[in-house]
């Protein structure tokens, strides 16, 4: 018996944990029980060479842009619903799995056209959060068959804004490659040195880290991704003189060095629903200072896998900067821990078996009960 084939729906400008994600589960057909396909809309070339170096079957609509009057049209035009309409009976599609907020309108359209399914993976609630993405949310919830969420903490977000779609969510965690991220020890000397890893975006708020380094003397800090507001950071680095102690890496297609050459994570995102660098690391042995809102608490154990921030200022940041810091050997039993949290919660290939099932589940409906 042939697998059922999944088109993914990415529409997106940069590269993140959403987009990384799809790579893990859909170059896994064995555990998900279904063949992959990627329908990709983007103008980055670095997020078609993602898909394309990871082997994926990928349908490239070619360059476009991304502006909000690109999405309104993309999601309400003819022009893009009829490209990815003729891909999906192309590649013989099963369902249609939509990943960003770009994806989800466009992805129904197209689903309710051909009469498919549509399963949405909701990796945050940024979206929610902004007005001007407000626009046919509770219609396109309406006719979304399945939403996978990352976290307890997006589940009930979701269930809050949207209490219509509560019967259609439920919770699957994020999984990662634990023999790819496998765990090695950290520096022995050097400067404490913690690492943010992600889009170089509002949403992940390094401003107030650095601000906060500002306030430390002894530990460094690397920040690997990119994004529109590397530019602002670097002058801001400038600005506070830290030239010396805070790097830029850029984007990096393997974050494993990165993590590699650092004792601890940092993220000072206040609302993330599930951050995937953090798992990375936490699989590699290192902890993670991060803010305790959002799916956080769920990946980070408070002064066991990692340190979580309260009080959400610059001289809190600043002090538990210092904190841990101060403590290399903490750092690295905490590390130990978070290996340890991990593999118990967060595997991918049960990840991707959860999603097989759901899968399963849109395409073979139960039967009517007699």
């Amino acid at each position: 018996m042939s697998r059922p084939k999944v088109l993914h729906v990415v529409v997106a400008g940069a590269v993140g944990g959403a987009e990384q994600f799809l790579v893990n589960l859909a170059s896994r057909p064995a555990l998900s029980g279904a063949e992959h396909a990627v329908a990709v809309m983007t103008p980055n070339p670095k997020l078609r060479a993602l898909f394309v170096e990871a082997g994926l079957a990928l349908r490239d609509r070619g360059p476009v842009r991304e502006n909000p009057l690109a999405t309104l049209t993309r999601s309400l035009g003819p022009w893009d619903i009829a490209w990815l309409a003729r891909v999906a009976q192309e590649e013989k599609a099963s369902l249609l799995h939509a990943h960003t907020y770009g994806s989800h309108l466009l992805a129904v359209r197209t689903g309710l056209r051909l009469g498919l399914p549509v399963l949405r993976t909701e990796h945050g609630t940024r979206h929610y959060r902004d007005p001007s993405c407000g626009l046919y949310r509770h219609w396109a919830l309406r006719h979304t068959s399945r939403i996978a969420a990352v976290s307890r903490y997006v589940a009930d977000f979701v269930m809050r804004v949207a209490p219509e779609a509560a019967e259609k969510i439920e919770v699957v965690l994020n999984g990662i490659d634990m023999a790819r991220f496998a765990p090695v020890p950290p520096p022995e000397s050097g400067p404490f040195t913690f690492a943010a890893v992600g889009r170089l975006n509002p949403v992940k708020r390094l401003p107030i880290a650095i601000a906060a380094m500002a306030r430390t003397q002894d530990v460094h800090l690397n920040i690997v991704g990119d994004g529109g507001e590397r530019s602002m950071l670097e002058a801001l680095v400038r600005r506070h003189g830290l030239e010396s102690r805070v790097h830029f890496l850029g984007h990096l297609s393997d974050p494993r060095a990165a993590i590699a050459g650092c004792d601890a994570l940092l993220n000072t995102t206040r609302a993330e629903g599930l951050p995937l660098a953090v798992l990375e690391g936490a699989a590699m042995a290192r902890p993670t200072l991060g803010f305790a809102g959002g799916g956080m608490p769920e990946v980070v154990q408070d002064q066991k896998t990692g340190w979580l921030v309260r009080d959400d200022t610059t001289e809190s940041w600043a002090a538990a900067l210092r904190q841990a810091g101060a403590r290399r050997d903490l750092a690295e039993r905490y590390g130990h821990a978070a290996r340890t949290w991990v593999e118990s919660r967060f595997d991918i290939d049960t990840m991707c078996k959860r999603y097989g099932l759901v899968y399963s589940a849109l395409i073979e409906p139960a039967p009517a009960a007699l």
